[in-house]
């Protein structure tokens, strides 16, 4: 999330949060996809992590410098500069705790769209990175650095986190400081729509991980896994992560959605310009006006949109879906990835054919899959069948739904030229984090530092 929400709007019940929900229902000719990556900054020179302002400039210099470039306006938390946002096209810069660089992308109409989004991204960034001797990571967790060795960004928010995740579990603070995600925002024509794409989404997502398996690297060394990333997600907080199995059940909808979040505990209320810990404690009491911290204090839309944007199943609900199960990776991975979650919901067929492939999968075999993946990758088994083979269908039907959408770019081309390097990872069945491996046991020697050389963004 870029920034959080100042509506004052009073939550008045339960029914305005479904109606919240239910808001984000849009038309068939105004779908759109959103787009949002993060990215590990590095100093060049000594191949250390990325303080916010030491001397001679960190994150706060890289932020000021692209804002002058775009012209974006300022996110302040307090006298902290801790992001930027464009106030005509939607876009936004924030900061992940470790000072992982995010770009938050605006809703556009086509993949097409997303790629350009991106190169100019770059272009503005790059400048300012290279002044200041900064560069920036391409995997899905830093590679090198202990947890202690990674500075911590200034948002109050991240405090209140940093403080709470271990009690609830055992990797939280890694997540929040060491690893690095892309992941795509889309939208749903109807309630029936919305369930069906989550489901889809939900039972695909560990398919989606094996294919962007990015993360081997931890504490300078191999970790034995894959995807670091995604391992790291399964003991942080069990409360708000997860495969969400009663989206599956009869009954899913908005109203189901909802009193599954009110049940996860709150981290923060924000009151201008100040964020209440009550880290733990249930929105329920909040919408009552009986939360212990805040006595008579009652929950406003803001408290609702800053709650659901501290959830984090593998896909999430909002006003839109979030698909959230990507290691990051190379600049040609953003695109792929929107492309292919386009391809799979924005056409009928593909979506039905989607909903075929992931019937008859039951929990357990969801949730055997999701904690396979971090290890075995494409090689995880469901449903008597290999990850790479699900990928192959699943990527055949993106490609189709892609084709029928026929969105061209200046070139004539469609948005299936986004798919290539999906496609060639579950034809060779070798990821990402798997040729990595390769280099680190070869031309690297046993050594990531190579890493700061080659898989740079």
């Amino acid at each position: 999330m870029a920034r959080d929400v100042n509506d004052s709007t009073p939550v008045t019940s339960r029914d305005a949060l479904v109606e919240w929900l239910e808001a984000g229902i849009k038309s068939q000719d105004a779908l759109a996809v959103g787009t949002e990556h993060e990215k590990i900054p590095f100093f060049v020179r000594s191949r250390a992590p990325v303080p916010y302002d030491p001397p001679g400039g960190g994150i706060r210099a890289l932020l000021e410098g692209l804002g002058s470039a775009l012209g974006w306006a300022p996110i302040m938390d307090r006298d902290a500069l801790i992001g930027l946002y464009d106030e005509h096209g939607g876009g936004a810069v924030s900061l992940e705790p470790g000072g992982q660089f995010e770009l938050s992308g605006a809703p556009l109409a086509t993949v097409h769209g997303t790629k350009a989004e991106t190169d100019a991204h770059f272009a503005a960034l790059e400048p300012v990175a290279q002044r200041l001797g900064i560069a920036f990571l391409d995997l899905g967790a830093s590679p090198k650095w202990r947890r202690d060795e990674t500075p911590a960004m200034p948002k109050q928010r991240y405090k209140i986190m940093a403080a709470y995740m271990p009690k609830v579990g055992a990797l939280g603070l890694d997540m929040m400081f060491r690893t690095a995600t892309v992941q795509v925002n889309l939208d749903f024509v109807s309630e029936r729509d919305m369930v069906e794409k989550l489901r889809v989404g939900l039972a695909l997502q560990p398919i989606v991980t094996a294919l962007f398996a990015n993360s081997p690297f931890i504490d300078g060394a191999p970790s034995g896994l894959l995807s670091q990333r995604s391992q790291i997600w399964l003991d942080t907080d069990a409360a708000r992560t997860g495969m969400l199995p009663f989206a599956f059940e009869p009954g899913m909808g908005f109203e189901r959605y909802v009193d599954y979040a009110l049940d996860v505990p709150l981290y923060f209320v924000k009151r201008g310009d100040h964020y209440h810990d009550v880290a733990g404690a249930s929105f329920r009491d909040l919408l009552e006006g009986r939360l212990a911290a805040l006595p008579g204090e009652r929950a406003t839309m803001a408290d609702w949109t800053n709650h659901l944007g501290a959830i984090f199943p593998e896909a999430r609900l909002k006003r839109y879906l979030e698909m959230r199960g990507a290691d990051a990776g190379p600049r040609s991975h953003i695109a792929a990835l929107s492309a292919l979650f386009v391809g799979l919901f924005y056409d009928r067929i593909a979506l039905d054919g989607a909903l075929e492939l992931i019937k008859g999968w039951s929990a357990e075999e969801r949730e055997a899959l999701r904690a396979d993946v971090p290890r075995l990758a494409l090689r995880a088994r469901i449903g008597g069948r290999e990850a790479r083979d699900i990928a192959l269908d699943m990527l055949a039907l993106a490609r189709g739904g892609l084709a029928r959408r026929a969105a061209q770019d200046a070139q004539g081309r469609d948005e299936t030229i986004y798919l290539a390097p999906l496609e060639t990872i579950a034809e060779t069945g070798r990821t990402l984090a798997e040729q990595r491996l390769e280099a680190f046991r070869g031309t690297w020697r046993g050594s990531v530092d190579p890493a700061f050389e080659e898989c740079v963004m």
